[in-house]
């Protein structure tokens, strides 16, 4: 009996041990969480209580980006602007100050309101934002009427909204000038991926081509900022809101004279071709104009994506920048280089003559000259090119120079090389040599491809803007300045000019002093007593220039028509410029370049637009195209 009571005794006392003992790690962890907490409570009050107030105010915030306008961009002159804004609006929807239920209704009566289809906007406002409190873009663009009816139907359309959003506008007249300005979009994907980190957001609009995208940071601006505070399911609760005002972009000027752009787009005509107009002593851009061009404003209209396929699916391909972004064979303007090169290698005297019968056996082949039997007769230098004989460059070409030559002579002019005109791409041409071939075709280069090299056949490509500057170093007596559209950046606000562009060498030549003017000579006497006097007869202004004509297989009686020159022939170059103007074949055959060129620099040098100085050249009758145009 006493054992039993002992025991329980004993059992009693271990039962109340082990209350105390759990007790008192109760204890202990209670503490330990409350010196935790309280740890946690002063750092997060304390120690990092004004970053997570600043977080605080940042997440009752919601903030509206403002679109900035872009710059603005003129001709040389700074007269009429050639791109401007206009102001345009936009729909917004915030889906959460719908009334339940009423989504479907809202969205069937705004789609109607826009003439759009209620699935664009379902796509807009997916289910998992119906509820959402953040603004979402409807559509832009949208036209005052459209706006005026939303606002008169307000009641019935609760969580729709209307704001400002800039729209560029091309001027009417900007015509041929659409390859050279480009046109601007929405930003995509691949875009942004690339352009993020350089201030670009999901929302901005960019530029796609020409100058709007070469120079898309300095015309984009910097957007501004409206913040309003809302509370945690998004709807405002402050009236007025904190606006941090957008700041335009910077304007520019071009180099481009839009009379003189005019006037050189009127003289190619409705013709496939190029013309340009350029200021070889600074490499200033005055004209260029590609035939088929474009309306850049379409991109601001509704069904702007059809009529972007349109042009895409065009056969004449309007969106082509013929005159930097498409290659041909240069034909006989291509003798200017010859001519060069054989006075400075000094290879065959310019006073030497070849016999020329109108054709030249080589091999098993029979190469004819263009006059065909009984030929020229016997040619020198000067009258082999006022005749574009191509029997004395063929002999000259291959007994005398060699395709490594002309090739060296070709790459000197430019030819082959990128001449980093500032837009966005742009081809190099073309410049072959005997070792390409052995390469590309595994076959030998033949004397008949020196031939067809010598007379700017064969494989040789050059761009219209290439053969302007081929021209322009003619000019400059061995100096090629960079071709360039952009003239200044101006302050949006003062008009002060921020930055002008300085002219820069692009390609250099020591060929002797001597070899220039008697090449300037040679052109002269090509316009004034060679195969195209009739078309380039001028009272106004002396021109020095070549003709040209270019066999395209895909045409029968048809070539393209070369005619590059520089004028007037006697000024000092800073009063010189140079004109190179481009037919191509898929024209009927007219022989229109040299024509062309007189009217522009008569309209330039007697200060009159194309109706006068086609009159004063007696040209009307010719005037209107005959083109194919297939």
């Amino acid at each position: 009996m006493l054992t039993l009571q002992s025991n329980d005794f004993r059992n009693k006392e271990g039962s109340s041990e082990s209350k105390k003992r759990k007790l008192f790690i109760l204890t202990i962890i209670v503490v330990i969480s409350f010196v935790i907490y309280t740890m946690k409570l002063f750092s997060m009050q304390v120690i990092s209580g004004s970053s997570y107030r600043k977080q605080s105010r940042e997440l009752s915030q919601r903030t509206k980006v403002l679109p900035a306008k872009r710059g603005e961009i003129y001709d040389r002159n700074v007269t009429l602007p050639i791109v401007v804004n206009t102001d345009s609006f936009a729909i917004d929807i915030i889906p959460g100050e719908i009334p339940s239920g009423k989504y479907d209704t809202v969205a069937l009566k705004l789609s109607s309101m826009l003439g759009i289809e209620k699935s664009v906007i379902d796509k807009k406002v997916p289910l998992s934002l119906r509820k959402s409190y953040s603004s979402i873009e409807i559509k832009s663009n949208v036209t005052f009427e459209q706006v005026a009816n939303i606002a008169e139907n307000l009641n019935d359309l609760p969580g729709v909204s209307w704001r400002m959003k800039p729209m560029r506008n091309y001027v009417e007249n900007i015509g041929s000038l659409s390859h050279i300005v480009g046109y601007v979009g929405d930003i995509t994907k691949e875009e942004l991926k690339v352009l993020y980190n350089q201030g670009y957001s999901n929302t901005s609009i960019i530029g796609k081509t020409g100058i709007e995208k070469q120079y898309d940071m300095i015309l984009q601006g910097k957007s501004g900022l409206e913040s309003r505070t809302v509370d945690v399911r998004g709807r405002y609760l402050s009236e007025e809101p904190i606006i941090q005002t957008p700041e335009m972009g910077k304007n520019l000027v071009l180099t481009i004279d839009t009379d003189i752009q005019t006037l050189t787009e009127k003289a190619l005509g409705e013709r496939i071709g190029a013309a340009i107009v350029l200021k070889p002593s600074t490499g200033e851009i005055l004209a260029m104009v590609s035939y088929p061009y474009f309306d850049a404003n379409i991109f601001n209209l509704e069904d702007g994506s059809a009529l972007y396929s349109k042009l895409l699916n065009d056969p004449q391909k309007p969106l082509l920048n013929r005159a930097v972004n498409a290659t041909y064979s240069p034909a006989s303007t291509f003798k200017v280089v010859m001519s060069t090169a054989l006075l400075a290698e000094e290879a065959f005297s310019p006073l030497k003559t070849v016999d020329c019968s109108g054709r030249i056996e080589y091999g098993d082949r029979t190469f004819k000259c263009h006059i065909g039997v009984p030929g020229h007769g016997y040619m020198d230098l000067k009258n082999g090119l006022a005749q574009s004989c191509n029997v004395y460059y063929w002999t000259i070409g291959r007994d005398y120079l060699g395709v490594d030559k002309i090739s060296s002579y070709a790459k000197e002019f430019g030819y082959g090389q990128p001449f980093d005109i500032d837009l966005p791409g742009q081809s190099e041409g073309f410049v072959p040599t005997s070792q390409w071939k052995e390469r590309r075709y595994h076959e030998k280069w033949l004397g008949g491809d020196t031939m067809n090299m010598s007379i700017g056949q064969g494989y040789t490509l050059v761009t219209p803007m290439q053969v302007a500057d081929m021209m322009a170093m003619i000019v400059n007596e061995g100096k090629i300045y960079k071709p360039h559209f952009l003239k200044e950046v101006r302050d949006p606000v003062t008009n002060e000019v921020i930055e002008s562009t300085k002219p820069e060498v692009l390609f250099s030549s020591n060929i002797p002093q001597s070899v220039w003017k008697e090449v300037k000579q040679d052109l002269r006497y090509t316009v004034t007593d060679g195969s195209a006097q009739f078309p380039l007869k001028n009272k106004i202004v002396k021109i020095a220039g070549k003709t040209g004509t270019a066999e395209v297989a895909q045409y029968k009686n048809s070539w393209h028509s070369w005619f590059v020159c520089y004028a007037p022939y006697d000024a000092p170059v800073e009063d010189t410029v140079v004109v190179c103007v481009l037919v191509e074949a898929a024209n009927q055959w007219e022989w229109w370049a040299p024509y062309a060129s007189n009217i522009i620099l008569q309209g330039i040098f007697a200060n009159q637009t194309y109706d006068e100085a086609i009159d004063s050249l007696g040209f009307r009758y010719l005037s209107r195209p005959v083109g194919r145009q297939e």
